[in-house]
C-alpha cells in the first residue's frame, strides 16, 4: 500500500534549477502548499562555513524560488534563518551565498532570534508530546510568525552523529526552538516527532526540497566528506524523504528512531515499500555505505548527553558554563578542523567537482567572499 510520495531526480549543474523544479513538481507541491499564503524558505546552515554538502546549496534554493514564483497562484515568500550557540546565521548567509539571492529575487530575510522580527511566544499543542513539556517545564515557546504560514525545508543529504541522518524533521530543530535547543539532545530523537507534530498543526503546508548533489559522508553535519551524487529530492511528507535519503546512505530507515517513532505516530511514512518514488532513480538500488564514525564532538555528546555525564548535564549546559562548550566548539571546528581539514576539502570540491565550480559562479555577498574563506581570516 502506497501511502506516501518522494521525488528522486538526477541532476547536472546545466539543468538543476529546472530539475528542481521538475522534482517539486513531481512530487505535488502546489497540492502540499495552499495557495495565496505566504511560504517560509527555511534553510539549513549546519556550519556558517561553506563545507560541502553541510548547508543548503544556492541552486537548491534559487530553483525553489523559481518554482514558487513560476507557479500561478502563489503567496509571499520570506526567508527565515536561526543561529545555534555554535553557528552564526549572518556569517552563514554570506559564506554560502544566499542574500544575494534573496536581494536578487525580492525575498525578504528574517532572523528568529531578532525581537524586531518575531516573538517567541508560548504554544499549547494539541498532540501528546514525547519529550518537549518534560524538556521545558515552564512551557514550549515558538516563533508567533511560522503561524498559519506554509514551509518549504531545505536540508541535505548528509550523516550526523547524534540522529545518524539529518534532513526535513531536524530542519525544524533551529526555526522552531530558541537558543536552548541543546537542552534536548539527550532525547533529540523523540524531540523531532514532537516538533514535527507541531509543525502539523501550526503550517497550513510543509514541504521539502533536499539537495544530493553532494551528499555528506562521515560525522556530520559539519565535519563531513563530500560524495558527489547528482541527485535532487522532493516530498511533501517529511518523514518519507528522511527515509529515502537514508536508504539511499546505506542505512535501514527504521533503525533510525525519530524516523520509526513518527512513521508509529501516523506523522508520515517511513517505510521504504509504502513510498511511491518518482523521478529517475531506483532507489532499491542505492545503498551509498555511508558510515557516520567519530569526531571530538561526538565523543563529548557521547559522555554528556548519552554517556556516564548524562544525569549531571544540567550543570554543564543549564549554567554559565555553558560558554566553555560553545568555546571549545568553535575552538576545535572553526579554528583547528576547518584549518586542518576543511579548507583542504573545500578547495578540492571547488577545483574538481562541477558543484564547486557552480557554486564559484554564483554572486558574492562581500568582495573578501572571493578569495578565502579561511577559518583564520576573519576571526
Amino acid at each position: 500500500m502506497v501511502r506516501a510520495k518522494v521525488a528522486v531526480v538526477k541532476t547536472r549543474p546545466e539543468t538543476v534549477l529546472e530539475d528542481t523544479a521538475r522534482a517539486m513538481e513531481l512530487a505535488d507541491f502546489t497540492e502540499a502548499l495552499p495557495a495565496r499564503k505566504t511560504t517560509i524558505l527555511k534553510d539549513n546552515i549546519s556550519w556558517h562555513l561553506p563545507m560541502p554538502s553541510a548547508n543548503t546549496t544556492p541552486w537548491q534554493l534559487e530553483g525553489v524560488i523559481r518554482a514558487m514564483r513560476a507557479s500561478a497562484g502563489r503567496g509571499d515568500l520570506v526567508a527565515v534563518e536561526n543561529k545555534t550557540v555554535v553557528t552564526e546565521a549572518e556569517k552563514g548567509d554570506m559564506y554560502n551565498k544566499y542574500r544575494p539571492l534573496y536581494d536578487r529575487y525580492g525575498v525578504p530575510l528574517l532572523f528568529n532570534f531578532r525581537t524586531d522580527h518575531m516573538t517567541w511566544r508560548l504554544y499549547e499543542p494539541k498532540a501528546e508530546m514525547l519529550v518537549l513539556n518534560h524538556i521545558f517545564g515552564e512551557g514550549i515557546r515558538i516563533p508567533d510568525f511560522f503561524q498559519g504560514k506554509n514551509i518549504i525545508h531545505l536540508p541535505t543529504v548528509k550523516c550526523h552523529i547524534y540522529t545518524t541522518t539529518t534532513g526535513a524533521m531536524k530542519n525544524a530543530f533551529g526555526g522552531l526552538l530558541a537558543t536552548k535547543r541543546h537542552y534536548t539532545h539527550s532525547w533529540i530523537h523523540k524531540t523531532l516527532v514532537d516538533l514535527l507534530a507541531i509543525q502539523q498543526e501550526i503550517h497550513p503546508g510543509i514541504f521539502c526540497v533536499m539537495d544530493g548533489t553532494s551528499a555528506g559522508n562521515g560525522p556530520g553535519p559539519r565535519t563531513l566528506v563530500p560524495v558527489q551524487k547528482d541527485l535532487m529530492l522532493a516530498s511533501a511528507d517529511q518523514v518519507a524523504i528522511d527515509a529515502v535519503s537514508a536508504k539511499m546512505m546505506g542505512f535501514d530507515p527504521l533503525e533510525i528512531e525519530y524516523i520509526r517513532l513518527a512513521d508509529e505516530r501516523g506523522l508520515g511514512v517511513g517505510r521504504i515499500g509504502e513510498i511511491e518514488i518518482v523521478g529517475d532513480v531506483d532507489v532499491e538500488k542505492e545503498s551509498w555505505g555511508f558510515t557516520v564514525g567519530d569526531n571530538l564532538a561526538s565523543v563529548a555528546g557521547d559522555l554528556l548527553w548519552f554517556g556516564p555525564l548524562r544525569p549531571i548535564q544540567k550543570l554543564f549546559f543549564h549554567t554559565p558554563l555553558v560558554s566553555i562548550f560553545v568555546a571549545a566548539s568553535d575552538l576545535y571546528h572553526d579554528k583547528f578542523w576547518w584549518n586542518w581539514k576543511g579548507w583542504k576539502v573545500y578547495r578540492k570540491w571547488l577545483d574538481s567537482s562541477p558543484w564547486g565550480r557552480l557554486f564559484e559562479t554564483y554572486e558574492p555577498h562581500f568582495e573578501r567572499e572571493k578569495r578565502a574563506v579561511r577559518g583564520s581570516q576573519d576571526k
